[in-house]
C-alpha cells in the first residue's frame, strides 16, 4: 500500500476528526481570502477618496489576520496531531520511518489545504462581497460592490496555506520524533496532578482584582490618578493580570476543594462535574487567563472603535459646521465661487454674509481658549446678532444673551468648557486696528465653532478662527476703530459628497494667499473613511481573534472528551443516565467558559466606562452601543458554550 493510498484510507476512517480539522482550514482560509480580496475589488477601491490610506491601513490589518490565522490553524493541529498519536506509534511499529510518516501527514495537509482553498475561495467571495457592502455602508457611500475573485487574492491565500502546510508538516515531524514509541502509545493516559492550593492565595487573588478595579472606578479625575498615575497604572495592571492567574490557579481550586467538603458534596451529580475539573486546573490556567485578558482587550477595541466611529461624525460637524465658508475678497471672486455652488448639483440651501473684526490678544490665549496653538494668533470679533443667526439656522441650542462689556469665547475642542458666575468672570483684553485697547469679560468658554477650522482638499484642517462673540452694543461701539472682514458662509445639498466642489472652490479662493476657507467635505472623507476602516479593520480583527481565542477552549475541551470516554463508559455501567450525564457535562463546561466571560466583560466594561464613556457623556447612545458590542461577544461565546457540551456528549457516548 502506498503512502498516498493510506492517506485516503485514514482520512475515510477518521472522517469526524479530519471534518474537525477541515472546518478550521476552510474556515482560515474564508478570513484570509475575504480580508485580500477588499483590498483589490476595484468597487471598493473606486469609492474611495484616499485609496493609499486604504492600503496601507488593509496591508496593516492583513498581516495581523495573517498571524492569527496561522496560530488559529496551527493549534487546531496540534489538537490533530495528539489524537493521533496512538496512531503514529502504530505506523512506526509496523516498520514505516518518521520521514514517512511525515511525508504521509504533508501529503494528507496538501489535499486538506487544496480542498480548504476550493471552498474558501468560493465561500469567501460571497463573504467579500457582503463585507464589502457594509464598508460601505460604514462609509454611508451609494457604492454597489460586485462578486469579483481578484487574482492577487486567491494567489496570497494559495501562499499562506503552502507556507503553512510547510510549517505544519515541520511541526509535526518535531512532534513526531521527539517522543518515544511507547509515549506514542500511552500519550492520553498521562494524568495531571491536582494543583495545592491555599484560602491564602485564593483571597490574595480576589484582593488584586478588587484592587485593581477600585483603581479603575476611581475615575481619571480622582486624586491617585492625577497625583500617582503611574503607581496607579502598575498596580492595576499587575492586579488584573496576577489576580486573573491566581484566580484560575487558586481561587477556582480553593472553590472546587471547598465544594468538595460540604456535607451534601455526594448528593446529586455534584461529585461528577467537580472531580475532573479539580484535574484540569493546572492545564487551563494559562489558556483561560489569557482568554479572559485577550477577549477584555477585544471587547476593548471593538468599543473603542466604534464609539471612534460615532464620535467622528459628531466631531466633522463640530469641527467643521459649515458646509463652505469663505473670507470674502473682491465682487469678482466672490460672484465667481457663488456661481460654482449655484450651476452645481449640489445647489444652496442659504447663503450668508457676516462680518467681524480683527483684533490683537493681550491677555495670554490660554485664558479663552485650549490649546492656543492650534488657533490663529489673530482674534475675530463677532456680534452677537450674527452669531445667533447662523446657530438658529443651524438648529443648535447654542445661542447667547450678551450686554456692555461681556463676551464668550468659542473654544472649539475644549474638554473642560466653562461657565462663569458673575463673581467669576475672566477678563480678556485686546488691541485693535487704530491701537485702541479694549477689556471683555467672558462670561463663558463654549465648545462650539462659529467658522470652524480652515481646510483644504490636501491639507485637510490648517487652523482654528479665534473668536470672542460680544454683544451688540459693544460691536457698534467698536466698528469704527478696528479692521473688518467679512465671511461667505454657504449651506449646500448633500454636502459630505461635495469634495469635486470643494476642490474647485478651494482652487479660486486660494489665489488669495492666507485668505481663510473651511469645506465640510474636506474633512468628512478623510476622517469618515479613516474610521470606518479602523471599525471594519478592528471588527474583522476581532472575529478572527475571538474565533482563535475560542477555539483554544473547543479543542482543548474536545480533547479532554476524548481523554474521559473510559470515565463515563464505567459510569453508565453504574448506572448514571444519559441525562444526568449531560447535566454533568454542561456544569463541568460551565465552570470553564463562565468565568473567562465574566470577567472579560467586567474589565471591559469598568475600563471603557469609566475613562471613555466618560469622555464623550454628550452623546447619550454610546453606553447602548458598547453593552450592545458585549452582548455579540457574550452570544458567540453562549453558542460556543452549547455546540463544545453537545459536541462532548457526542464523544463521551460514541463506542470506540
Amino acid at each position: 500500500m502506498s503512502l498516498l493510498e493510506l492517506t485516503l484510507r485514514n482520512v475515510k476512517r477518521n472522517f469526524r476528526l479530519y471534518s474537525i480539522y477541515l472546518f478550521s482550514m476552510v474556515a482560515g482560509v474564508i478570513v484570509q481570502y475575504t480580508f485580500s480580496s477588499l483590498m483589490y475589488n476595484e468597487d471598493v477601491l473606486d469609492a474611495l477618496q484616499n485609496r493609499d490610506n486604504f492600503r496601507v491601513g488593509s496591508m496593516i490589518a492583513s498581516v495581523t489576520v495573517f498571524l492569527f490565522i496561522v496560530f488559529f490553524i496551527l493549534y487546531a493541529n496540534s489538537f490533530f496531531m495528539r489524537q493521533r498519536k496512538k496512531e503514529f506509534g502504530m505506523y512506526l511499529l509496523y516498520g514505516l520511518t518518521e520521514k514517512q510518516v511525515v511525508r504521509m501527514i504533508f501529503w494528507e495537509t496538501l489535499v486538506i489545504c487544496a480542498v480548504s482553498l476550493a471552498a474558501g475561495v468560493l465561500l469567501g467571495g460571497l463573504f467579500s462581497k457582503l463585507f464589502g457592502m457594509l464598508l460601505m455602508s460604514l462609509m454611508q457611500y451609494d457604492q454597489p460592490v460586485s462578486l469579483t475573485f481578484p487574482v492577487e487574492a486567491i494567489a496570497s491565500t494559495a501562499g499562506l496555506l503552502l507556507l503553512l502546510a510547510i510549517v505544519i508538516s515541520a511541526q509535526s515531524w518535531f512532534m513526531v520524533n521527539r517522543l518515544q514509541l511507547t509515549e506514542l502509545f500511552h500519550a492520553k493516559s498521562k494524568a495531571e496532578k491536582p494543583v495545592r492550593v491555599s484560602a491564602f492565595w485564593a483571597i490574595l487573588a480576589v484582593l488584586m482584582i478588587g484592587v485593581a478595579f477600585a483603581l479603575i472606578y476611581s475615575g481619571k479625575g480622582s486624586v491617585v490618578w492625577q497625583e500617582y498615575a503611574t503607581p496607579s497604572l502598575i498596580v492595576s495592571s499587575v492586579g488584573i493580570v496576577a489576580g486573573t492567574y491566581l484566580f484560575f490557579r487558586q481561587f477556582a481550586g480553593w472553590l472546587l476543594r471547598t465544594i468538595g467538603r460540604r456535607k451534601n458534596y455526594h448528593e446529586g451529580n455534584t461529585v461528577l462535574w467537580t472531580s475532573s475539573l479539580r484535574f484540569q486546573i493546572r492545564g487551563n490556567t494559562l489558556n483561560l487567563s489569557f482568554i479572559t485578558l485577550f477577549g477584555a482587550a477585544i471587547m476593548m477595541l471593538m468599543c473603542f472603535m466604534t464609539i471612534n466611529y460615532k464620535v467622528q461624525f459628531e466631531a466633522v460637524g463640530r469641527n467643521i459646521p459649515n458646509d463652505i465658508a469663505f473670507q470674502s475678497l473682491d465682487t469678482g471672486t466672490n460672484r465667481q465661487v457663488d456661481d460654482l455652488i449655484r450651476s452645481s448639483e449640489h445647489g444652496i440651501r442659504y447663503h450668508l454674509t457676516h462680518e467681524a473684526l480683527t483684533a490683537e490678544p493681550l491677555t495670554s490665549m490660554d485664558a479663552a481658549f485650549d490649546n492656543p496653538e492650534y488657533f490663529t494668533p489673530e482674534v475675530l470679533l463677532v456680534p452677537e446678532a450674527a452669531y445667533n443667526e447662523l446657530v438658529g439656522i443651524r438648529g443648535d441650542d447654542r445661542k447667547v444673551e450678551l450686554s456692555g462689556n461681556e463676551a464668550v469665547s468659542l473654544s472649539q475642542g475644549s474638554d473642560f468648557p466653562e461657565t462663569f458666575a458673575a463673581s467669576e468672570t475672566r477678563s480678556f483684553a485686546v488691541k485693535l486696528g487704530a491701537g485702541e485697547e479694549k477689556e471683555f469679560f467672558l462670561t463663558e468658554k463654549k465648545d462650539y465653532a462659529y467658522l470652524g477650522w480652515s481646510t483644504s482638499p490636501v491639507e485637510s484642517m490648517i487652523k482654528k478662527p479665534a473668536v470672542l462673540v460680544v454683544s451688540d452694543e459693544a460691536y457698534s461701539s467698536l466698528q469704527g476703530v478696528a479692521n473688518k472682514k467679512k465671511f461667505e458662509i454657504y449651506g449646500v445639498k448633500d454636502a459630505k459628497n461635495a469634495e469635486a466642489l470643494s476642490e474647485r472652490a478651494h482652487a479660486i479662493v486660494a489665489r488669495t494667499p492666507g485668505a481663510y476657507y473651511s469645506s465640510f467635505a474636506d474633512v468628512y472623507s478623510r476622517q469618515i473613511e479613516g474610521s470606518s476602516l479602523m471599525l471594519f479593520s478592528s471588527g474583522f480583527l476581532a472575529l478572527v481573534a475571538t474565533f482563535a481565542l475560542a477555539s483554544v477552549i473547543y479543542f482543548k475541551q474536545l480533547r479532554e472528551a476524548t481523554d474521559e470516554k473510559l470515565q463515563y463508559a464505567i459510569l453508565r455501567k453504574m448506572g448514571v443516565d444519559n441525562r444526568q450525564i449531560k447535566s454533568v457535562i454542561r456544569k463541568q463546561l460551565l465552570f470553564v467558559f463562565l468565568p473567562p466571560l465574566a470577567l472579560g466583560i467586567a474589565y471591559s466594561w469598568s475600563i471603557i466606562k469609566s475613562y471613555i464613556l466618560e469622555s464623550v457623556s454628550d452623546i447619550p447612545e454610546l453606553p447602548g452601543i458598547t453593552w450592545g458590542i458585549i452582548g455579540v461577544y457574550f452570544l458567540v461565546y453562549l453558542l460556543l458554550y452549547l455546540s463544545s457540551a453537545n459536541l462532548y456528549y457526542k464523544i463521551v457516548s460514541r463506542q470506540s
